[in-house]
């Protein structure tokens, strides 16, 4: 079954028993998924559902660092709690030894040898690692592995 059929089957299921707060979060995502269809029309795969539940989370986590740094502790625990329910279709995120593999990899098969190479470099482990790591993160340590 596709992530998108599995959301929607999920959403029913959100419904049915009665879990409002579950059922709000899986609206969010199949809405976000409709609009992005609508606006390219075309079934998205995937990856490309994978892409929107990634960009989804990572709005969240600036929220949650506005909301704390506004001492609105209130909004940024619902922001967690809507992060919590994308994560659950987001496949599992990679440990920072798995990460730093992954990076030397790309690094070796780009040829990359100095920061002008980064563009190359997060190309190549986008693709592997795209809703598994943060990628500003990954950008982070691609940056920091060129600069040596």
């Amino acid at each position: 079954m596709s992530l998108k059929g599995q959301i929607t089957d999920d959403v029913k299921i959100a419904m049915k028993a009665g879990d409002k707060d579950r059922l709000k979060v899986l609206r969010l995502i199949t809405a976000a998924i409709k609009q992005v269809e609508v606006d390219e029309r075309r079934e998205l795969d995937d990856a490309t559902v994978l892409g929107i539940l990634d960009k989804m989370v990572k709005q969240r986590r600036d929220s949650i660092t506005q909301y704390t740094q506004g001492n609105r502790q209130d909004l940024a625990d619902i922001e967690q709690a809507e992060i919590a329910v994308i994560g659950d279709y987001l496949p599992e995120q990679l440990s920072d030894e798995d990460l730093d593999v992954l990076i030397g990899e790309a690094i070796n098969t780009t040829g990359a040898a100095s920061i002008r190479d980064m563009g190359k470099v997060m190309g190549a482990i986008k693709s592997k690692a795209q809703g598994r790591a943060d990628m500003g993160a990954v950008g982070a340590k691609v940056k920091a592995r060129l600069s040596q």
